[in-house]
């Protein structure tokens, strides 16, 4: 993607910065430009340890920044970003069934230590601020789901509370990263370390979108250095089979089908026939705007084709497709985080 110098003496804030996306997001940043500083906001002091000693936030101490804080205390995020520029909101408890057995939690992380980020960001003035999403938003059949539906809404509703303060919220969505903890990769990975020959697959028919870690922080530059407010930024990417994954893993495979568990779904959806009014295609990526418009800041990419009505952007019905050949190659590249 074409660089800008947007990011280039600025104060970036990365909520949950410690995770997946946060050591990424911020490898790239520290790669592609040459920052202000970089904070690091997260609530596990040992895992800041361990990333604070590593390469390349190590050799760039000077610029790096750990705060110990949870996004649930919004007094600590105010003075977290103090002088901060650029915000991207990755902290969430993430996990399906931890967030249905803690529900309570769940809100208090997903939902009300959204609306903490975004009240800490209007009142000391930040630029812009990125929210990551996930498919589990759209249509959401668990709880987990359904607070990140709420923050979603909420962080595209912030655009009005900005007023004339020139702070802006977008969206990025996008669904299990290749490779994430708790995925299917690792999974089939670690029955295969064991010796296993048969790999278990909740529904033969089950679609995925295949996303790097790298292609996710991408999305977030852009929408970073694209964005005006309200807009939810979704990659255009290759969707593949589940079983097709297994073959491609260990070829010759037995499966077994067992199931879909509690709050699955058989595909990935990242735009619905409701949102389609609203989106527009692009080479790499679609947009979904808001249906009302907040401020005069907010304005549609004419670049952009709007997509046919009623169109559905799912796993399931994808133009583009993945062979276990493209699979296996892909593989390849695949580090779990």
């Amino acid at each position: 993607m074409t660089q800008t110098n947007l990011l280039n003496d600025k104060t970036i804030l990365v909520t949950g910065g410690t995770g997946s996306f946060g050591h990424q997001f911020i490898k790239y940043v520290l790669s592609h430009y040459s920052p202000k500083k970089i904070i690091v906001y997260s609530r596990d002091e040992y895992k800041q340890f361990v990333m604070s000693n590593e390469e390349p936030y190590k050799s760039n101490s000077r610029i790096m920044r750990f705060f110990i804080g949870d996004v649930r205390d919004k007094e600590r995020l105010e003075r977290a970003m103090e002088g901060v520029d650029y915000v991207v909101h990755a902290a969430a408890l993430k996990q399906v069934p931890a967030c249905e057995y803690n529900p309570a939690e769940a809100i208090r992380t997903n939902v009300h230590g959204a609306m903490n980020v975004i009240d800490a960001a209007l009142d000391r003035g930040v630029k812009k601020v990125v929210a990551l999403s996930t498919d589990k938003a759209v249509n959401p059949v668990n709880l987990y789901g359904g607070t990140k539906l709420v923050s979603d809404k909420l962080f595209i509703a912030a655009n009005a509370y900005a007023g004339n303060k020139d702070t802006s919220f977008s969206i990025v969505r996008y669904g299990n990263v290749a490779g994430s903890r708790g995925s299917v990769i690792p999974f089939f990975r670690s029955l295969i370390a064991k010796g296993e020959t048969t790999l278990p697959i909740t529904d033969y028919r089950m679609t995925r979108f295949w996303i790097s870690l790298e292609q996710g922080v991408e999305l977030v530059i852009k929408a970073l250095e694209e964005a005006h407010g309200g807009e939810t930024f979704i990659s255009r990417i290759p969707s593949f089979y589940v079983k097709d994954l297994a073959e491609a893993l260990l070829p010759g495979c037995k499966t077994i089908e067992t199931g879909i568990r509690p709050g699955e779904k058989l595909h990935e959806v990242m735009v619905t026939a409701e949102d389609a009014p609203n989106t527009l295609e692009f080479e790499k990526n679609y947009i979904i705007y808001p249906q009302i418009v907040f401020n005069t800041r907010q304005v549609r990419d004419p670049a952009g084709k709007p997509v046919e009505d009623g169109f559905v952007y799912s796993s399931g019905t994808n133009r583009e497709w993945l062979s276990v050949e493209q699979i296996r190659e892909l593989l390849k590249t695949v580090e779990e985080h």
